[in-house]
Parts: C-alpha cells; sequence; structure tokens
C-alpha cells in the first residue's frame, strides 16, 4: 500500500508539478517532461536535499500516512 502513496512536487528546472511516489523521498529523480534531475523532498515534512536513510524515509511515508488519515477522517465528518 505505500508503493502506491504519492506527493507531488514541481520540478526545480522547468516548473511542472510531478507526482512523486513517497518511497522516492531523498532519491536522485528525473522529470519525465524535461529530463531534468532532482532529489525527490518535501518542504512540508521537512526535507532537505539531504538523502534521509532508511529509517528517516520510514518515519517520513509513516507521517504522509498519518496525515492522510486525518484528512480522511475530517472528510468522513
Amino acid at each position: 500500500m505505500v508503493e502506491n502513496v504519492c506527493y507531488h512536487q514541481p520540478c526545480p528546472v522547468c516548473g511542472r508539478t510531478l507526482r512523486i511516489g513517497v518511497m522516492l523521498l531523498g532519491r536522485q529523480v528525473y522529470c519525465q517532461h524535461c529530463g531534468g534531475g532532482f532529489v525527490a523532498s518535501d518542504p512540508a515534512l521537512g526535507r532537505t536535499a539531504d538523502a534521509p536513510g532508511r529509517g528517516a524515509r520510514d518515519a517520513a511515508v509513516d507521517r504522509l500516512l498519518e496525515q492522510a488519515a486525518l484528512v480522511l477522517e475530517q472528510a468522513a465528518r
């Protein structure tokens, strides 16, 4: 299930918004439109250009899942 969780990040080269899987946080990714490379990061989670270790990536995934659960819970009210 975690493999299907994505977030949106703009490409720093062309500016297009890309859908990136949370499992790629901290890894080098490439824009499907312009081919520009950058490190997948999520400023909302405090991610920087530093590649997090496996434990940090798992923690980021857990935080995203918790946030999604809260949003779903609020929407159900």
